[in-house]
């Protein structure tokens, strides 16, 4: 397993270490960046005043609102020398392009076989793609491509369809699969209805994308105990956005995502702007290092996590990420309580009675938040419905609407046509900008 020395070196070097590499971006943006020229002249910022890693606190963070209005400016390279155009999938708004560059692409491939190496890959894993690997989506072509330079086997099968998914890896074996957890359940459903012996199966490693499987404590939730409880496989959870072209993977601990200094200097602030200690709330805020396309410098994701900064059992003094609480703009505020949709989603997840469910909100006539859950019942029937609210009561201390649909109506909401993953939450506040 190949790990890089700056992340087996102490924090004081890894701090060192990216102070130069940030100073470095800071002159590329200043010359190359027609956004962050204009960004450090309106706010005036004079670049040769910022010295170290305390004084990027002079620059103000960049939003993802800032992305998607210029997005363009922040373009530092001639078009000429974009290799590849990928876009976000505009949860929280207008998809952003994001360009990449042929370095920009073998820095992805990097990033990927780093994640993997995490999640204890090897050359002699066969690794099964159960995901979206067109429509611009840059991790399907990151994980493939970072697959390869691992120089381990791939089968790019995509999305859906539990039939074709067993049937490939009866016939070919992969060692891992790369899937958003919830489907793992209904590769984990179809095995039991076909008779199929999901623990003599070839498959003893998944990497899980798009949903958490960990609570902020590290242990597992629902999703991943449900999987864990019905098939022995080791689970590794990761967390990336397309914007920092980076991703955090836990490694065999399990004790939260692993940052690749190399790539990415982060910081997690508060409302305020400031930064957060180990174990506290804060917005993951990303600085990207080695970009040529579009890099970023101070922004905003809008996750909000938690990290660890003590040294990990693998040897790595990386510091740690945990699953991602909730996003700033997906915070419901119902009836005196806070919540995110994670939360909900967990409720949910836990709920025998409950075999889908998409969450929306929404805004009343007085401008407050409303939830109304869209669930497939395992039956329509008065009890399933006393069960679902005697549940909700108990666990939310109130009863959100509820709308009980078909298998065909959830599958419907949750996979929009030219959609790239299945949506489990709709945001029709007034002002959200969905």
């Amino acid at each position: 397993m190949y790990i890089p020395d700056i992340e087996l070196q102490s924090a004081a070097a890894i701090r060192q270490f990216q102070e130069k590499e940030v100073l470095r971006l800071i002159g590329y943006l200043r010359q190359c960046s027609p956004f962050y020229q204009d960004w450090f002249a309106r706010h005036q910022v004079q670049p040769d005043t910022v010295r170290s890693l305390h004084d990027l606190a002079k620059i103000p963070p960049v939003s993802k609102e800032d992305l998607q209005q210029r997005n363009w400016d922040f373009l530092c390279v001639d078009r000429s020398r974009i290799a590849e155009y990928t876009t976000t999938s505009g949860t929280l708004g207008k998809p952003v392009i994001i360009a990449l560059t042929a370095r920009d692409l073998e820095r992805l491939s990097y990033n990927e076989y780093m994640s993997f190496c995490c999640a204890d890959g090897a050359d002699t894993d066969i690794y099964q793609l159960m995901l979206t690997l067109d429509r611009q989506f840059m991790a399907g072509m990151a994980y493939y491509t970072g697959i390869r330079k691992l120089g381990a086997g791939v089968l790019r099968v995509g999305p859906g369809a539990p039939s074709l998914q067993w049937e490939n890896i009866q016939r070919i074996q992969p060692t891992t699969i790369v899937a958003v957890p919830s489907f793992i359940l209904k590769l984990i459903a179809f095995a039991k209805e076909h008779h199929i012996d999901l623990n003599a199966a070839s498959v003893k490693k998944a990497v899980c994308i798009g949903e958490n499987i960990r609570h902020t404590d590290f242990s597992l939730n629902v999703l991943g105990r449900k999987i864990t409880e019905q098939w022995d496989i080791r689970l590794y959870s990761t967390y990336a956005s397309t914007e920092m072209q980076t991703a955090f993977t836990e490694c065999r601990a399990g004790r939260g995502g692993h940052h690749h200094p190399e790539l990415l200097y982060m910081e997690l602030l508060d409302e305020q702007d400031q930064p957060v200690g180990p174990g506290e709330t804060g917005e993951v805020t990303i600085t990207t290092l080695g970009v040529e396309g579009m890099p970023l410098l101070r922004y905003k994701t809008g996750d909000i996590c938690r990290y660890e900064a003590n040294p990990c059992s693998c040897g790595r003094n990386t510091i740690r990420l945990s699953p991602v609480i909730g996003r700033k703009k997906q915070m419901i505020k119902y009836k005196g309580t806070t919540l995110y949709p994670p939360a909900l989603f967990d409720l949910l997840n836990e709920m025998e009675e409950v075999k889908e469910f998409v969450v929306e909100v929404f805004s009343n006539e007085i401008g407050t938040d409303e939830i109304l859950l869209h669930l497939w019942p395992v039956s329509e029937s008065e009890d399933t419905d006393r069960r679902i609210r005697s549940y909700l009561q108990a666990r939310l201390r109130v009863i959100p609407q509820l709308r009980y649909c078909s298998q065909s109506e959830i599958l419907k909401m949750q996979l929009p046509e030219g959609g790239r993953k299945a949506v489990k939450f709709v945001d029709n506040r007034q002002g959200s900008g969905l």
